[in-house]
């Protein structure tokens, strides 16, 4: 299996100016951090994680599946009623290069609706949109902006689904981190397992340095002042 995690660094650099219309970081002039996580919610690993983020007073920001949501209403509507931020991360994890406008449209949709039902919202107020896998074609982007969904992406991504141990994902993050970074964790099938014992220790290292946790939301709303 080739590693990437070298790389997303240098992809960041290059993708953020091509595509300005994606949400790839904060301004950069607070030092705040936006956590996100991927994959979620699911049913062993997120309940760990919603203590440890409990346990240290830090908001995140979560990028569903809507298989998961549909799985999982409770800890979903949990999540939402603890201040967290959620977004779709499309309904079963394809990469939306991969469908035709009118399933990622069908994914989408389906995504919003079961977050909406379980978290008592409605639609049009769940935007947020990570592509899975982080693949997108400008084609997604115009197909996104069309629709009123607002695509968001990473600047700190340190490869913790193929779990290359606690420590080595802790130091990727804490070796990138700068003010409005968007850190991609996940607690989904893939690096689950790990992610309560990860943020665990991230959350102090993070917040000794002095940054604070931020929702997407309001790294949208900074963008435009």
């Amino acid at each position: 299996m080739i590693h990437l995690a070298p790389l997303y660094p240098q992809l960041y650099k290059i993708l953020k100016p091509s595509f300005p219309d994606c949400l790839w970081s904060g301004k950069g002039d607070r030092k705040v951090v936006a956590l996100t996580f991927d994959d979620g919610p699911h049913p062993q690993y997120t309940p760990q994680l919603i203590q440890v983020l409990a346990q240290h007073q830090a908001i995140a920001n979560f990028f569903w599946l809507g298989c998961c949501v549909e799985r999982s209403p409770q800890i979903a509507k949990e999540i939402y009623q603890r201040g967290n931020w959620v977004g779709i991360h499309g309904y079963d994890h394809t990469s939306f290069p991969l469908l035709t406008a009118d399933a990622l449209q069908l994914s989408l949709a389906k995504t919003q609706a079961a977050i909406a039902k379980a978290c008592d919202l409605d639609p049009k107020d769940i935007r947020d949109v990570r592509p899975p896998n982080g693949l997108f074609t400008p084609r997604t982007l115009t197909l996104l902006r069309q629709w009123q969904y607002r695509p968001v992406m990473w600047s700190v991504v340190p490869e913790d689904w193929v779990r290359p141990g606690i420590d080595v994902v802790v130091n990727r993050v804490m070796h990138q981190v700068v003010n409005g970074s968007i850190i991609v964790l996940h607690d989904g099938a893939h690096g689950g397992q790990d992610v309560a014992a990860t943020v665990a220790q991230l959350l102090p290292l993070l917040q000794a340095q002095g940054y604070a946790f931020v929702t997407i939301e309001q790294l949208w709303h900074e963008s435009k002042l």
